[in-house]
């Protein structure tokens, strides 16, 4: 069996759409396949991450049934529930801007 890598660095180049393309052992690390979805989440400061919807959507609902320490220990409990609901809006709508 091939032993998965835990880093991997590539560099893409974004298209004349805006579009770049996850390089395959990447996908491969996370389990992305055709056809799902992933949220691209961006901070001005701390830069942009790109994260698989359902690891997402399993972070919010820790954090709804009270479980946010799991993620942030040091965290304040409002941002967590604002952030969760962000999630899920993202979800419902498709995009979100904060």
């Amino acid at each position: 069996m091939k032993k998965q890598p835990t880093h991997f660095m590539a560099t893409v180049k974004v298209g004349p759409k805006g579009q770049v393309v996850i390089p395959k052992e990447i996908r491969e690390m996370f389990g992305i396949e055709p056809g799902d979805s992933v949220m691209v989440m961006a901070d001005s400061s701390r830069g942009i991450a790109i994260h698989k919807q359902s690891v997402m959507e399993d972070i919010a609902k820790a954090i709804f049934e009270g479980k946010s320490q799991t993620f942030d220990p040091d965290g304040d409990s409002a941002d967590l529930t604002g952030f969760a609901s962000a999630i899920e809006e993202t979800k419902e709508k498709g995009q979100v801007s904060k």
